[in-house]
């Protein structure tokens, strides 16, 4: 084969002779994978063996992994002053023969899913990703060679996270950029500017949350836990679905959360009552606006992927766990105290990952709708 004699490295197994317009290529991680430049596709099975391969050990003395500016990796060989999108490691490759197991457990960790897979053309947006389950996500996501952009509204901490992925990877393309979902203002602010950057947008992850915090009202006007739970997420995916369908094949990621269960959002004559999600402070309890918010979220989900996956652009409502340790209750001590006492039989932030798609029924509502029944037209 041209390419591995272009490494220094003659391949004489006639077997594995791909056929006319096949090329070889392997993921950061190792995993190979086969291009069909005719038809334009990828596979991971050889296309003659059908067999799955992985590169084995390091990479050889004198060679480095890089990247070019389109975000596909290359080999630089020092010692001999060349390089190649070859891996050389590919010409002492082994048959992948572990049997992979048919769901993931409670022990399964943020990388074990994604090993394998190569995110370097994929542009991913997180919210809140600077600690807890949004901080793994983003890392996790960022070692696979996705560009990532942590979109929080602490420039201290989403400063830290990106220093932390960089630590541990220093060619990693992760950013921050500012989002405060308890302002309106703030998430256009963000949309525009993302959009100035004619980036594409392949997966938007909507982590952020409060919960358990005392009533106060946003500079919207509006309840904050519901605002940045849910409608300040709502708000950024209108604006960015332009961009979604673009990019397509695109998802949107939605974490909620099983509290979804306890509540409702109608009144008594089973018609939606809108004053429940931004209740006055006397009819304010913090679990039930995090439930509310939470239900808001599935029902938008199931809405959205309704909407847009006849475009390419697919929508998820996920629960990340209920033994899963966050701080997300530090504003009340009470619940502080019990997620404390649980702690040593809860998953560590190192490990964890979302459970997969939850369903419920769909809500109708118009894509300005809810933002103009609360009195906000944009």
């Amino acid at each position: 084969m041209a390419a591995l004699k272009y490494a220094g490295m003659d391949d004489t197994d006639s077997e594995d002779e791909l056929p006319p317009g096949w090329e070889e290529r392997s993921t950061k991680d190792g995993w190979v994978y086969y291009a069909n430049h005719e038809e334009m596709k990828t596979q991971w099975e050889h296309p003659k063996t059908g067999k799955k391969k992985r590169c084995a050990g390091d990479l050889p003395y004198g060679w480095e992994q890089e990247m070019d500016d389109k975000g596909q990796i290359f080999y630089v060989d020092h010692i001999n002053k060349r390089k190649t999108y070859f891996d050389p490691r590919q010409a002492f490759t082994i048959e992948d023969i572990q049997v992979k197991p048919k769901r993931y457990d409670g022990n399964t960790a943020a990388l074990e899913i994604l090993q394998g897979h190569d995110l370097s053309n994929k542009v991913i947006v997180i919210t809140g990703g600077n600690s807890g389950i949004g901080f793994e996500t983003a890392r996790s996501f960022a070692l696979h060679g996705a560009h990532v952009i942590i979109a929080c509204r602490n420039k201290t901490r989403s400063s830290k996270a990106v220093s932390l992925i960089l630590e541990e990877w220093h060619k990693a393309r992760v950013e921050a950029m500012t989002l405060d979902l308890a302002s309106l203002r703030s998430v256009r602010e963000f949309a525009e500017g993302f959009k100035a950057r004619k980036l594409p947008l392949h997966i938007l992850v909507c982590n952020a949350a409060v919960c358990t915090q005392p009533w106060h009202l946003t500079e919207d006007g509006l309840e904050s836990t519901f605002q940045i739970c849910h409608l300040g997420h709502f708000y950024l995916v209108q604006l960015l679905q332009d961009v979604l369908r673009r990019s397509a094949p695109a998802r949107v990621v939605v974490v909620s959360s099983e509290s979804h269960r306890f509540t409702d959002l109608v009144d008594s004559c089973g018609k939606v009552d809108l004053a429940l999600l931004s209740p006055p402070q006397k009819e304010y309890w913090s679990m039930l606006a995090y439930n509310r918010a939470k239900l808001c979220n599935i029902l938008f989900s199931n809405e959205l992927h309704h909407r847009l996956s006849p475009h390419g652009v697919i929508s998820n409502a996920v629960h990340p766990g209920n033994m899963m340790y966050t701080s997300i209750h530090r504003s009340w001590w009470l619940m502080t105290f019990l997620f404390t006492l649980a702690r040593p039989f809860t998953k560590s932030m190192a490990d964890e990952r979302g459970e997969g798609p939850t369903g419920t029924c769909c809500l109708d509502l118009d894509d300005r709708g809810l933002l103009e029944s609360l009195g906000h037209t944009y």
